[in-house]
């Protein structure tokens, strides 16, 4: 009796694609050109692909464990590569979740179907493997395929006019197109490679088995959302704004990309909603200007000003639902306020916070209150609570503390935590639990000569960053049972102003 070609699966013979279609599918290289697989882009940092790829033994997928890769692997996609940094297999079928060291940017990756196929639908089927006269072609073939079984967890499907999964093409996606709209609904398995190069001419057959995905939409963004990142902004020597994106799993970042349409910025805050990023920036002109990322497709729409705002010496951001809630220093050294509806797409009037002599403002959100911290003209800390519910705020009271610098804030479960640089240009930190006392301020371990500060958090970890003394970015992460990590540096140089958002 006949056997299928255990994984190591194979390519689309086929045509070949047209320059920037299925520009989603990913070139996979394991090890020293070890093995060879196609993937597919279903997030800036994940790639989706057969665990066959990556076992030991390729017939034995269930077995790959999860983690780093055995073999150092990289993904090529759309031009662009990237190691894979992590594992996340299924336990049931041969599939694999396979997370990049660093993100790919300017394409948008292949939404995951979430209705089954229909025996007689057609499929395409994108894969960098063997065609019928090539063994290594560099470049993206397709081929149509027929859908005949549909089982629990694999499609069987048979390539059309030719079409055949050839070695190579392991982990290729089986496309769905209807009305224009492209999604992922399997990834390759295993083939009988009839035409391939290298198949004995006997062998005719191009069925194969596919991994089925339509059903797994909630696991992958599972996946996704449980390896969250942090998202950094940095002003640059060149005025510019340039962004890093660091793995909270494996202290990994990537280079820094400039943020585009953007000169003469003075400094920046940015949030995250949803996928989204939202950066606001100070201008040369003393004006604030927005810009939000698009985390599907990793495109930036233009800067815009925010109107009213003139005069502006620095400002911070704080996400609340569908709004950003902006606080703003002016030039009369006062705290000015507004809120960006985006669900109606607009902003409200600047209004003005009883306060004077104002050097810097932060803020962080807690339920529907904020909850601000200004550095006063004495050099302490003063702070206020907005409640959004209740359209008041609270008198400014001063938290214990002198010749501070700089300031950020940060919101972990109903604990707010403040860093504060101090005279003596360490990292100072204290925390008030459901709006009760301050605790005394400790140091930071090991943070000296620090110029400014930035924090965010995701789940119950801090990751704290700050310019050092020599204008490089130092990052720690303060974890939940309240120990440090060592600072280490993100390579940068001559940075002005950062700031830090959890990564959509």
């Amino acid at each position: 009796m006949a056997t299928f070609v255990a994984p190591q699966a194979r390519a689309a013979v086929g045509d070949a694609a047209s320059d920037g279609s299925y520009a989603a599918t990913a070139r996979l290289v394991i090890g020293d050109s070890l093995r060879a697989c196609t993937g597919t882009l279903v997030d800036q940092y994940w790639v989706l692909t057969a665990a066959s790829c990556f076992a030991d033994d390729p017939a034995q997928p269930l077995a790959l464990a999860a983690g780093a890769p055995k073999w150092k692997t990289s993904a090529t996609v759309g031009g662009m590569s990237a190691e894979v940094a992590e594992l996340v297999p299924r336990q049931d079928r041969d599939l694999v979740m396979a997370r990049l060291a660093t993100p790919v940017g300017g394409i948008t990756p292949l939404a995951v179907a979430t209705t089954a196929p229909g025996a007689g639908q057609t499929l395409r089927v994108a894969g960098y493997g063997r065609t019928k006269d090539e063994w290594v072609p560099n470049k993206l073939h397709t081929g149509a395929f027929t859908v005949d079984t549909v089982n629990p967890t694999v499609l069987g499907i048979t390539g059309t006019s030719g079409a055949a999964v050839c070695k190579g093409d392991t982990g290729a996606p089986a496309i769905r197109e209807t009305n224009g709209k492209a999604e992922l609904v399997a990834v390759a398995s295993r083939s009988w490679q009839g035409g391939c190069l290298g198949t004995p001419a006997v062998e005719t057959r191009t069925g194969a088995t596919s991994t089925r995905v339509d059903d797994l939409a909630g696991w992958v963004q599972q996946v996704r959302a449980s390896r969250p990142d942090s998202r950094l902004f940095a002003v640059g020597g060149d005025n510019r704004i340039w962004t890093n994106q660091g793995s909270y799993s494996t202290n990994v970042w990537g280079t820094f990309d400039a943020v585009p349409n953007n000169s003469g910025i003075r400094q920046v805050s940015a949030v995250t909603m949803g996928t989204t990023t939202r950066l606001f920036v100070v201008g040369g002109d003393q004006r604030i200007w927005t810009s939000s990322n698009d985390g599907a497709n990793g495109s930036w729409s233009q800067f815009q000003a925010l109107p009213d705002a003139a005069g502006v010496q620095q400002v911070t951001a704080v996400a609340m639902g569908d709004k950003v809630r902006v606080f703003a220093v002016g030039s009369d050294q006062k705290i000015w306020t507004s809120t960006g509806d985006y669900t109606a797409g607009k902003w409200s009037t600047f209004q003005a916070l009883p306060s004077s002599g104002i050097k810097q403002v932060t803020a962080t959100a807690v339920s529907n209150t904020v909850r601000l911290f200004a550095i006063g003209g004495d050099q302490r800390i003063w702070t206020t609570t907005g409640d959004y519910t209740a359209g008041t705020w609270s008198t400014f009271q001063a938290i214990p503390s002198s010749a501070i610098q700089h300031i950020t804030a940060t919101t972990i479960g109903n604990t707010v935590r403040l860093f504060a640089v101090g005279g003596d240009q360490r990292i100072w930190t204290t925390d008030s639990t459901t709006g009760g006392p301050w605790t005394t301020f400790d140091p930071v371990p090991n943070a000296a000569g620090v110029k400014q500060v930035a924090a965010t958090t995701i789940g119950d970890t801090i990751r704290l960053f700050a310019i050092g003394a020599d204008d490089q970015i130092w990052t720690a992460d303060k974890k939940a049972d309240g120990s440090w990590t060592t600072f280490y540096a993100v390579t940068s140089s001559a940075i002005q102003s950062i700031t830090a958002t959890p990564a959509g």
